[in-house]
């Protein structure tokens, strides 16, 4: 006997076809089912839905109250025929690689074919990955600070002009090389299938910081005056050398194995030198978000070593060609330098300016041994590491 659906007046526009959608599950493929209802639009929505689901419809004029029959379509049909999941069955369920098919889909989402090709190029689970990115999204997302609140702008405290100087000076240095680790991940991430969510919304976190830092300085720059420091040719020369670096792994290792990892050093000095309540908790908080984006490149290129045997080959000459490029250039900014030694001298006696003098060798020192540490990490041989650290920008990201 058939199965009768009545819609009574209900119309497509208003939802019909989630009851017919619900007696057709009930049905075997080949199976009909009678409908029938009051709405004048009844059986060109009921035809063209029957079309778009992959069933058969056909009208009936020999059986009194019935308006048509639906023939349950068999897989053949359906239009959801061949349709793949994104990803592989159980939590998590990352796949190796994503197909550019899958589109914007979410993973373990089934995916109905015909979509458009994604543009994005990293579709490799191994190019992008890392076991931690999870935690640290999570960690990131937990860990975000407000600039307004974070930092007491209103702390009563009055420098020498001098001093004064050298903190704007290192601000600005500071601001510059945050807008470049800012564009980095934001470029990179644009470049990643989605189904390895946890590594976008982990870089998207990262970018987000860095326009926290690049806000932050600034403000700590301004905070007593109207004007920047400087910025050195040289030093842009540096940072454009990340900029245009195409491979996601080597701008990772560039950016946040070597520069951030640099990096964490000189927050860490700035915070200790600090002349200042709001330059002491601004370098501080910003070192706590730089330290993230140091264990992921880390993370990420310890776990790409375990399957690409030429992943050292490639670092070693991502850092060569770098070098080369840097090598006419001047190097540091001897403003910034100087107002390092400045800033941790604390005073302007021949005395202190010794003491500041040999507090930023000893940074410079204590930035060797970091990187040279982050690089035996991942496989490099101590003499190799040496090396590798010596021909690292002296601009320091």
């Amino acid at each position: 006997m058939t199965e009768v659906l009545d819609l009574g007046w209900l119309s497509f526009e208003q939802g019909a076809h989630l009851l017919l959608r619900r007696a057709l599950d009930s049905l075997r493929p080949g199976e009909h089912l009678a409908v029938t209802g009051g709405d004048p639009a009844l059986l060109p929505h009921l035809r063209a839905w029957c079309r778009n689901q992959g069933h058969h419809a056909r009208s009936v004029e020999d059986e009194p109250g019935i308006k048509a029959h639906v023939i349950r379509g068999t897989a053949d049909d359906d239009r959801w025929a061949g349709a793949e999941r994104a990803g592989r069955p159980g939590p998590g369920g990352i796949a190796a690689s994503a197909p550019r098919h899958w589109g914007l889909a979410a993973r373990g989402a089934l995916v109905e074919p015909g979509g458009p090709e994604a543009p994005f190029d990293l579709t490799d689970r191994d190019l992008v990955w890392a076991e931690v990115a999870p935690a640290l999204y999570r960690h990131a997302a937990s860990a975000q600070w407000d600039p307004e609140t974070a930092v007491a702008w209103d702390a009563e405290f009055t420098l020498p002009g001098e001093i004064e100087h050298a903190v704007v000076q290192v601000m600005t240095y500071l601001v510059e090389n945050e807008q470049a680790a800012l564009v980095i991940p934001a470029r990179l991430l644009t470049r990643i299938h989605p189904h390895f969510r946890e590594v976008m919304q982990l870089l998207a976190v990262q970018a987000a910081d860095e326009a926290r830092h690049v806000e932050v300085f600034t403000r700590r720059a301004l905070l007593r005056g109207d004007e920047m420091g400087t910025s050195s040719a040289g030093g842009r020369h540096s940072l454009a050398t990340l900029l245009t670096e195409p491979d996601f792994s080597l701008a990772s290792f560039l950016l946040s194995v070597l520069g951030e990892g640099t990096f964490l050093n000189l927050l860490d000095f700035l915070e200790t030198h600090a002349p200042d309540p709001v330059t002491r908790q601004a370098t501080a908080l910003a070192r706590r978000d730089e330290a993230r984006h140091v264990a992921f490149g880390v993370a990420h290129l310890h776990h790409l070593g375990t399957v690409d045997p030429g992943l050292r080959g490639r670092l070693r000459a991502a850092i060569e060609r770098r070098h080369d490029a840097l090598l006419d250039t001047a190097g540091l900014n001897s403003s910034v330098f100087d107002s390092l030694v400045v800033l941790a001298a604390g005073a302007w006696t021949p005395e202190a300016i010794s003491r500041g003098w040999q507090a930023v060798g000893r940074l410079q020192s204590e930035m060797d041994d970091g990187r040279q540490r982050r690089l035996a990490h991942l496989g490099f041989p101590a003499d190799e590491a040496a090396e590798l650290s010596r021909l690292h920008t002296r601009n320091f990201m």
